[in-house]
Parts: C-alpha cells; structure tokens; sequence
C-alpha cells in the first residue's frame, strides 16, 4: 500500500490517493447501479403471462392503455420518478407546459439528469487527471473542477424546461388577442364555437405554434365527447398563462349564464388588444433605463478620452521638459 501511495503521489502529486478512491468510487457506483434500480417483475404479471386467454386480452388492453410508453425506462420508474404525488404532479405540469407532453416526459427528464451528472462528473475527472493533476490545487479547486461539472450537468435539464416553459408562455401570450380576433370573426360569421377553435389553430400556426396545437388539442377533445367546461379548464392550466386563464373564466360563465359567445368575445378581445399594447409601452418605457448602462460604459470612457487625453498629454510634456 505504501508504494501504491508513493506511486500515486509521484505521478498525480498530493491528491494522488484520494483522487484513485474517487475514481474507483465512481467505477463501483456505475457497475453496480443497474442491478440496484433494475424493477423486478410484479408476480401478478408473471400469473397473468401463464394464462393464454386471459393473455391476450390483458396484452392488447396493456398495449391500449400504455401506448407510446418506454418499457425499458419503467424498470427504473422507482428511481426515475418523484416519491410523492404533489411533486410527480407538479413535475408533469412543469414539462407540459413547457410542451413535453410526453407520457415518459418525468422519466426522460429525470433520466437527462442523472445522466449528464454522471457524465459531465466523469469529464471533469478526467479534465483534473489529464491537465491539473501535476500542478499544485488545494482542496477546493479540486473539489470544483471535479463536481462542478457534475452539478451544472445535473441542473442543465432543469435550466433547459425553465426557458422553454417561459419561452412557450411568451408565445401563448403574443398570439392570443390575435387569435381571440380570428374566433371572433368565426363566430360572427356563423360558425359554432368548436369549428372556430379549430379554423384559429389552424390559421395561426405559422406564426405561433405553441398556442395552435392548444386550440388543436381543445378540438379533438371536445370532439371526443369531453365535457366543455373540464376541456376548457385543462388548456388553462396546461398553458400555465393568466390571460387564458381570464379567457377560460369568461367562456364558462357566458355558457353558465346563456349569454351569447360573440358578446362575450367582443369584449374580452377588446381588452386583450388594450393589453397587448399596454405592453409595448412598459416595454418601450424600459428601454431608455436599460440603454443607461450601456451608454454609461461605452460612450463615457471614449469621451473622456478624446477630452482628458491631450491635456494629460501636454501636462507630462512640460513635466519632463521641466526636468530637464
């Protein structure tokens, strides 16, 4: 053991040792965490399998029910997913609306995770034995050049849904006065509510995406049967927007209250157009405070330059020309 440790600590210097215990660490962890996290099979399946009438049904309901899922990610499903419900919900919304309407969207998630930590943990291992493991590091540089990676490969996933969750809300939020105006024509113009959500997703699609396959998604439900109410409150809350959410309120009361839609829609697209530009203007009331800074930094010092720069020139002439 001691040449071991002499060996190590000529070729990798003083953290020789304790970076050969990590690596190895991290060599056991891999190895053996599939047969840790590997889901064993239910005994109720495995009864269901023996059986070849009751096989085949059970098969083609399976298949029905879970279609488009990821059967190898489901014997992980314990370790790729929250423990509580509220935070496997929560998870499920976040991804949604995000546009990650994936059944397994939880599991690909939590799986990018663990798989870019472990990944980008190991590159930085290398990084450290290949290009800083002569040089003198003390304890927290080593610490950061090895679990840096780690941990910001472990939150990249997370990063990735919060701006594509912000950048899908921002869209919604843009196309949505341009689309109540769409519908509100549909509807004035002789269509029924359902024809009109579905003439708008297709006619904005082009321009806003995101907001289109909402109103898609509304159609091929409300034509599946679905009650009005519970499909109009599914797309608020997968938009995760509260201008959709105002627009939702408005529907089910006009409905509730049997006024008609296209007064309802007039008014509220209105307000929605009223709100779009009040938008521009903080916007374009911000600009002038968010240009300061950077008028601050590249047009002062230039300026101070062009001004300051020939009298301090001249003054360090007649310096040395005193001198001598």
């Amino acid at each position: 053991m001691d040449a071991i440790n002499q060996f190590l600590t000529e070729q990798f210097g003083p953290m020789g040792s304790l970076m050969a215990a990590g690596f190895l660490g991290v060599v056991m962890i891999l190895i053996t965490l599939p047969f840790l996290l590997k889901k064993d099979d239910d005994p109720l399946d495995k009864l269901k399998k023996s059986t070849k009438a009751a096989q085949r049904g059970e098969e083609n309901k399976e298949a029905l029910r879970a279609k488009q899922r990821n059967d190898k990610l489901a014997k992980y499903s314990q370790f790729l997913e929250p423990k509580t419900e509220e935070e496997l919900q929560g998870m499920k919304l976040k991804l949604m609306q995000a546009g990650y309407r994936d059944r397994d969207a939880v599991r690909y998630f939590h799986f990018a995770q663990f798989a870019l930590g472990i990944g980008f943990l190991i590159l930085g291992v290398i990084y450290y034995i290949v290009f800083l493991s002569g040089g003198e590091t003390n304890t927290q540089q080593t610490l950061m050049y090895i679990l840096g990676p780690g941990a910001a490969g472990y939150m990249l996933p997370k990063y990735w849904v919060t701006r594509r969750q912000g950048a899908r809300q921002e869209e919604i939020t843009n196309g949505f006065p341009d689309a109540l105006d769409m519908m509100l024509v549909c509807v004035e113009a002789g269509q029924s509510m359902d024809q009109a959500i579905l003439r708008v997703s297709g006619e904005i699609r082009a321009s806003y995406p995101s907001l289109a396959d909402e109103f898609e998604i509304v159609s091929h439900e409300m034509k599946a049967g679905k009650d009005k109410t519970a499909v109009l409150n599914d797309m608020a809350e997968r938009a995760g927007v509260q201008d959709v959410a105002s627009f939702v309120t408005v529907l089910n009361q006009s409905q509730s209250f049997g006024t008609p839609i296209s007064d309802a829609l007039r008014v509220y697209a209105g307000e929605m157009r009223d709100k779009r530009v009040m938008r521009a203007e903080e916007a374009a009331n911000k600009l002038p405070t968010k240009m300061t800074l950077a008028t601050m930094m590249l047009t002062v010092p230039p300026l101070l330059i062009i001004l300051v720069g020939p009298s301090v020139h001249g003054i360090s002439m007649l310096g040395n020309m005193g001198q001598h």
